[in-house]
């Protein structure tokens, strides 16, 4: 790597909009488990 190369980090946007799709994806998962236990709940 040279000094004049640029640096590897994403542009702040893009790590805001993958910390979001991380959250989304994450309450997602959630909803879905707490779906299905409710939904095996006799």
């Amino acid at each position: 790597m040279l000094w004049s190369d640029p640096p590897d980090e994403p542009p702040e946007e893009l790590r805001a909009a993958q910390a979001m799709v991380r959250r989304a994806g994450l309450l997602l998962a959630i909803a879905v488990i707490v779906y299905l236990l409710v939904l095996g709940a006799p």
